[in-house]
């Protein structure tokens, strides 16, 4: 039996219902934060932001549009198609594909949750987005992005298993495992999202209420805030560095056994075959993570969203459109699977 065929239900409910298990408390207590604020007179900030976008050049505004549409399409097509690939064809049924097709799920997700704000406001001369559309569009985006963090994480986990000890590895990467670490990816990303944007929805905006950056991010937004923003930071350089830096340290643990392994193989040939599993891999991680590394992890004094814009388009855009291609033109199998599905919806 394949490893979809018999989890095709359980995994529906992973990729689908779980990650909007929470979102009704959000809304709810959103609606409710909102509301209060608005008796307490604060300023319009509360009920609405305004984003600045990536150009306040009026000319730039439809070449951006285009750009943005034909990558959000590239996006969405690209990932669309490893999922039905992966789906389609029974040798692709593998925990290592397992995983990418969760993970094109999540990248359709997390660029859905910023892309097409971002087009409308590009056509729009108001830019506006409301206070609980700017909270509930935080939470999405941190959500599966963090989830991409730990499925980038499970994939390390599983080249490290197939090869470092490859004779166990249908026992250790089962169902039933690598289920339970899509869970668990899930589970603490959403978990996280939701306690930062509860903290996040504390906070008073008394001040200019327009947000310098093209989405609502966490930085841009903290730097509006008249209340006392040192527990966000506090956050920040804590829980919020732990749940993104353990997936990152996975990594790190896994290919550092890699290649101590791949070290000890005698024939430079064996050699290559065991790392060219990997670079598809490494190079998906090293755009990602690399990027995020630059725009975070620094004092919310030193932020710069001008200077950071780019790397910010990099892993909320550009990594998500990539990953097809990193995963496809230079991998056999996932060629083999979309020649399958493109064979069958011709023939």
């Amino acid at each position: 039996m394949s490893y979809f065929y018999g989890l095709k239900l359980m995994k529906e409910a992973v990729l689908i219902k779980l990650p909007f298990t929470s979102l009704p408390l959000l809304l709810q207590t959103l609606s409710r934060k909102s509301r209060d604020m608005e008796t307490k007179n604060y300023s319009s900030s509360t009920s609405g932001f305004i984003l600045l976008g990536l150009s306040s050049n009026p000319q730039l505004q439809k070449p951006l549009f285009a750009i943005f549409l034909i990558m959000y399409l590239v996006t969405v097509v690209g990932n669309v198609l490893i999922i039905l690939a992966i789906y389609s064809d029974p040798r692709l049924h593998t925990p290592m594909y397992f995983f990418l097709s969760n993970l094109s799920f999540t990248d359709i997700c997390f660029t859905t949750a910023i892309v097409p704000k971002m087009l409308v406001n590009f056509l729009s001369e108001t830019n506006v987005i409301s206070y609980v559309g700017c909270l509930v569009q935080m939470y999405v985006f941190m959500a599966f992005g963090n989830t991409d963090s730990y499925l980038l994480a499970s994939m390390a986990i599983d080249r490290l298993v197939a090869i470092c000890n490859p004779l166990h590895y249908d026992v250790v990467m089962n169902p039933r495992h690598y289920l339970l670490m899509l869970l668990g990816s899930c589970s603490i990303s959403h978990l996280h999202s939701l306690f930062r944007v509860l903290l996040m929805s504390h906070l008073s905006f008394c001040a200019s209420h327009v947000i310098k950056h093209f989405f609502c991010d966490t930085q841009p937004v903290l730097k509006l805030s008249c209340s006392d923003t040192s527990s966000n930071q506090m956050v920040v350089m804590t829980e919020t560095l732990a749940v993104i830096v353990t997936p990152f340290l996975c990594i790190i643990f896994s290919y550092l056994r890699i290649i101590v392994t791949v070290l000890r193989i005698p024939s430079a040939a064996g050699k290559w075959k065991a790392f060219s599993t990997c670079g598809s891999h490494l190079t998906a991680v090293s755009l990602f993570y690399g990027s995020i590394i630059y725009v975070y992890f620094r004092p919310l004094s030193v932020y710069s969203v001008v200077r950071d814009r780019v790397a910010t388009v990099m892993y909320t855009v550009v990594t998500p459109m990539l990953n097809p291609f990193i995963y496809s033109l230079r991998n056999k199998d996932m060629k083999r699977g979309l020649k399958k599905l493109r064979d069958r919806i011709y023939w």
